[in-house]
């Protein structure tokens, strides 16, 4: 198995709520490696750049709106096989569709509320990186 890095995003819905310490938890449960960590409020123009690739989506101009309302925890998670673990650790974008034990079902309110972001694939996680993180923090 191939040691990999992922982004993770605490969402402003679970930081609003007090969760950020529960969520980072379940984090060092999974025996992830935390890289880099850092508490950011993204403007909406950050926003957009970050979910870029959604802007033809119904939900662009509400997701953006969301991640821009305020503070989030972005974090560089490594592991084995990183992408997929934490995607499994966070359970389905629905909370109502996510298998029971992961941060969505447990934690998650909506599809739209639901604590936390993963990428999706190698090439995705090392754009995502890139985007909050320098080479200079990765080290």
């Amino acid at each position: 198995m191939a040691i990999e890095r992922t982004l993770a995003i605490i969402k402003p819905d679970a930081v609003g709520r007090g969760l950020t310490g529960e969520i980072l938890s379940r984090i060092h449960a999974a025996k992830f490696y935390i890289i880099a960590i850092k508490t950011r409020r993204l403007t909406r123009k950050e926003a957009e750049g970050f979910y870029a690739v959604h802007r033809e989506r119904p939900f662009f101009e509400e997701l953006t709106t969301f991640m821009s309302t305020s503070k989030v925890v972005v974090m560089v998670l490594e592991a084995e096989n990183a992408i997929a673990k934490w995607r499994e650790v966070m359970g389905a974008t629905d909370p109502a569709k996510a298998a029971p034990g992961t941060i969505r079902k447990e934690l998650g309110a909506s599809i739209q509320y639901n604590c936390t972001h993963g990428s999706d694939a190698t090439d995705t996680a090392a754009l995502e990186i890139s985007y909050f993180f320098s080479g200079s923090e990765l080290v």
